[in-house]
């Protein structure tokens, strides 16, 4: 099957968005991680204190250190909960838009006659593949990342559909 500027586009998006989508993966571990860390740290410091506090001070601190934690980690799941579901509307209303550039372009040239746009579109082909395949290794290695620091990769819900540029146009009626 021959590449087409759609199918490559639809490519690039969807890399694009698993790529992002590390990021924030890699962002909400590493910081899980970095909250785990002070929470540790701030308990080995309070029971270091030993006798020098009284059990109801070391008590608090902990809880207090806890709620803190908590509302931390809290803050940094709602931010990148978010931020996935920013990606993934984004992955979806760029496959949208592309879908219908695509068939507007189709409605032109049945419209004209003329095949300019397919002939700028079949000569974008190589340059589109060749970037995809620079974001592709750039989506690996976001995921080497995300996978290192102890989470998994992601991918985007909402991957825009290859095949989708192609349907039938719509006579629209003046």
């Amino acid at each position: 099957m021959r590449t087409t500027l759609s199918t490559a586009t639809h490519d690039l998006i969807a890399t694009y968005g698993n790529t992002a989508k590390n990021v924030i993966h890699a962002y909400r571990v590493g910081n899980a991680r970095a909250a785990g860390y002070v929470e540790k740290t701030w308990s080995a410091a309070v029971q270091k204190a030993g006798k020098r506090i009284s059990s109801e001070v070391r008590t608090n601190a902990l809880s207090a250190q806890k709620k803190l934690t908590g509302y931390y980690v809290q803050g940094v799941t709602l931010t990148t909960d978010t931020a996935d579901t920013a990606v993934n509307k984004a992955v979806e209303l760029a496959g949208k838009g592309l879908e219908q550039a695509a068939v507007n372009a189709t409605r032109f040239e049945q419209s004209t006659g003329l095949n300019t746009l397919s002939t700028v579109a079949n000569a974008a082909v190589p340059a589109v593949v060749a970037v995809n395949k620079v974001a592709a290794k750039l989506e690996a290695k976001s995921g080497d990342l995300v996978t290192r620091m102890g989470g998994t990769k992601a991918k985007v819900k909402a991957k825009p559909k290859a095949a989708a540029a192609k349907r039938p146009v719509a006579k629209v009626a003046r």
